[in-house]
């Protein structure tokens, strides 16, 4: 079977008659049939039967007939689609993987704003830190964007180097819990484990069997079985919950300007180590000129975030007087 011979089968379906396609096609009418018929045996079905008036299509011959169609369809697709890029630059290609940090979405969109390439493909995902690894090792992605604390470093950098992936620091920021503005521990200068009993704790769901240790949230003990827990798969639920609750969760601490954040505040853990933020990609691999461009939007950001966090954890001081 050929393209050719499915075109024929279409083509004598539009016309109505063999004699009517061979002269659109400026073939022979002998030439068609012989096709046609060699195609029937070859598939052992009959298309059409002809008559005085042209041809009537059997029920095999209307089945064939749309499967033929979309066949033809889909090879028109592919090569307009591929020779138009055959004669035109490459496009740009940058894949980001990322858990849930506004910082790595603001530099994204600081790379939309002026791209280097006039073609490109770009993309980014917010997932969970097991799900970042396995986009960067299977090459979803080129880089991911992930954050360790000292509890979980250790497990994390096995892990990484088992799948020859490399970690690179861009920041160690202290442990946080976020809250909205005026839950009862907003005045207070930093928080301890303690303080957060009875408050219900908000985390990111986690697919069954995925190790504690690639939760996003800052791991404490006290939350290891909490009396009142809210699970959520998004950072603007998580966002939502925080604002209208006196919920809490734990983390970087991190904030940006914009909007989802105006409701919430973040407070210092006590006597918790760092979380140090960075960017993973295969070891010895070689970053494109645009991913280089990326990591230094994110660097920026990151530092961007970090100072107006201080700044609004001053802004906060400063109405409580």
């Amino acid at each position: 079977m050929t393209f050719q011979q499915l075109t024929y089968v279409v083509e004598i379906s539009k016309c109505g008659s063999i004699n009517k396609a061979a002269g659109k096609l400026f073939l022979s009418q002998s030439g068609i049939s012989t096709a046609i018929r060699e195609l029937e045996e070859e598939l052992g079905i009959q298309f059409f039967v002809r008559s005085n008036r042209g041809v009537e299509f059997t029920p095999d011959g209307q089945e064939f007939l749309s499967y033929a169609a979309s066949l033809l369809e889909q090879k028109q697709w592919i090569e307009t689609r591929y020779g138009e890029a055959r004669n035109a630059a490459p496009a740009t290609r940058l894949s980001i993987s990322s858990q849930r940090y506004p910082f790595t979405e603001d530099a994204f969109l600081e790379l939309l704003q002026a791209p280097e390439a006039n073609r490109y493909q770009f993309s980014i995902r917010e997932v969970d830190m097991d799900a970042v690894i396995d986009d960067v090792y299977d090459h979803r992605a080129d880089i991911g964007v992930i954050c360790l604390t000292g509890l979980t470093e250790k497990m994390i950098f096995r892990f990484l180097d088992s799948r020859a992936l490399v970690f690179h620091e861009i920041a160690v920021v202290a442990p946080c819990v976020y809250i909205r503005r005026g839950h009862p521990l907003a005045e207070q200068p930093e928080v301890m484990e303690g303080d957060l009993a009875g408050y219900p704790y908000v985390s990111f769901e986690r697919e069954q069997g995925v190790a504690v240790d690639f939760s996003e949230e800052y791991r404490m003990m006290s939350l290891k079985k909490p009396a009142r827990q809210i699970r959520v798969n998004s950072r603007s639920a998580m966002l939502r919950v925080l604002s209208y609750t006196d919920g809490f969760t734990t983390g970087s601490g991190l904030i940006t300007k914009s909007s989802g954040y105006r409701k919430i505040i973040t407070l210092p853990l006590a006597e918790k180590s760092g979380i140090r933020i960075g960017w993973i990609a295969l070891k010895g691999g070689k970053l494109s000129a645009q991913a280089e461009h990326f990591l230094a939007l994110l660097k920026k950001n990151v530092l961007e975030s970090i100072q107006f966090t201080e700044e609004a954890r001053q802004s906060l001081k400063e109405e409580a007087l």
